[in-house]
């Protein structure tokens, strides 16, 4: 039976800073909409205290960004969404459009048509997430997504040289230097300056997630997410150090970010206690991590691999590394996760920053219907259907009569002016 040997100071507290932040948003959201720009350009002012000529980068300032990187760092940028870009092209030959005759003279079918315009959000902040641009950008483009524009806010007053890069190599059209929810309503809404698009991507703060749920239906969006997850699982053959390390690794994102231990073992969890306490001791973003361990922290005692996954599937977090002497029972078997990561050789790092998986992924339980980003996000499954007359006399028989039941009668007569024009 499982038991709790850690859970968290505030745990469950997270849904309930959720009602300033709603209120915020929807002013915000409101304001873009009746005003566009003028309002677009004071939110940014406050937020970001950032009032350039044009939020959207000209093709020199973007070639002067990418001028000022040293060439390893756009090496390491290019190998990284050539990465992205590999499996996002196997992913998408996975994915195939179908015709059948699914009865003579009966032609179904579909085709997968990629959104025509997307609009990829990449954080900022502390931690400017680069990668977010690969993860974003090349998928979209290697879905076949026409126009794809991106924004990102500035950093410290100036212009993210890197994420910038990242952005223009992925293959972005347009590049905005714009952040928070004024970016995601520009986007969505569309105003004087930038042409709305049909879909939101990518991660973002409370408020950027709250700004996708409110504008989703006006577009759609890829997923909700909120605060990062990492769950290890974890048995006797797990190293400690590796367990406590990977854990924080993911704490560090912000004080709301869980982190959680499922083992099989009583003398690891201890060990991996006091690994953790030693390695706030140096790591330079413990003021965050250590905050987001005792807030948001558990650890679950479980007897045998069978509860681990029982309980690793209530839980269903984001990011699942399974460090066992059976990983392949945990990938046979567990149902609910945004990612899985098999193994000591590979981390979430991997996953987040190069290796080639989509790093945008389903958080707070959201794991129990839908993936992550990825190729198969920007494409709608679209329907179609023909019949020869024969086939159109034969199914229209069957249609009049169900028509009937259900009493939408200029429905059956669809079907009986074709049972008597081709009959």
């Amino acid at each position: 039976m499982a038991k709790y040997l850690k859970i968290g100071d505030r745990q469950g507290e997270i849904e309930n800073l959720s009602t300033q932040i709603t209120e915020s948003v929807k002013d915000i959201i409101q304001q873009v909409t009746q005003r566009g720009d003028e309002a677009v350009r004071e939110f940014s002012v406050r937020f970001d205290k950032w009032s350039p000529k044009s939020f959207k980068l000209s093709a020199k300032q973007i070639e002067e960004c990418i001028n000022s990187l040293p060439e390893q760092t756009i090496n390491d940028i290019r190998f990284a969404q050539e990465q992205v870009r590999n499996f996002a092209i196997q992913q998408r030959k996975a994915i195939q459009d179908i015709e059948v005759e699914t009865l003579p003279g009966v032609i179904l079918g579909h085709k997968n048509i990629p959104v025509n315009s997307v609009g990829c959000y990449v954080p900022g902040g502390r931690y400017p997430m680069v990668a977010s641009a690969h993860m974003s950008i090349v998928t979209a483009k290697v879905a076949g997504v026409k126009r794809v524009i991106a924004c990102t806010p500035p950093i410290d007053g100036g212009l993210p040289a890197a994420t910038v890069t990242a952005m223009a190599l992925a293959g972005a059209d347009e590049i905005y230097i714009l952040g928070g929810v004024q970016a995601m309503a520009a986007m969505a809404l569309g105003t004087e300056s930038i042409e709305a698009v049909d879909m939101l991507v990518g991660p973002g703060n409370a408020y950027v997630a709250e700004a996708k749920r409110q504008l989703f239906g006006k577009v759609g969006i890829d997923l909700l997410a909120g605060p990062t997850e990492v769950l290890v699982i974890a048995d006797h053959t797990a190293d400690p150090e590796i367990v406590a390390c990977d854990i924080l690794g993911q704490a560090e994102h912000g004080p709301t970010s869980p982190g959680a231990l499922i083992t099989t073992s009583e003398k690891l969890a201890e060990e991996v206690v006091k690994e953790i306490e030693r390695q706030l001791r140096t790591l330079p973003t413990a003021d965050v991590a250590s905050v987001a361990w005792r807030d948001y922290g558990s650890i679950i005692l479980v007897d045998n691999k069978e509860e681990a996954v029982i309980e690793a599937d209530k839980l269903a977090y984001e990011h699942v590394e399974v460090l066992t002497e059976d990983n392949d029972y945990f990938l046979e078997n567990m149902t609910n996760y945004g990612a899985l990561f098999l193994g000591p050789e590979t981390n979430v790092a991997y996953g987040d920053k190069v290796i080639g998986t989509n790093h945008t992924l389903p958080t707070k339980g959201a794991a129990r219907y839908t993936g992550g980003l990825w190729v198969g996000k920007f494409l709608k499954t679209c329907t179609y259907q023909k019949c020869t007359p024969e086939a159109s006399v034969f199914v229209g028989k069957y249609a009049e009569r169900l028509c009937k039941i259900e009493r939408f009668m200029g429905h059956r007569e669809q079907a009986l002016i074709r049972i008597k024009k081709y009959g």
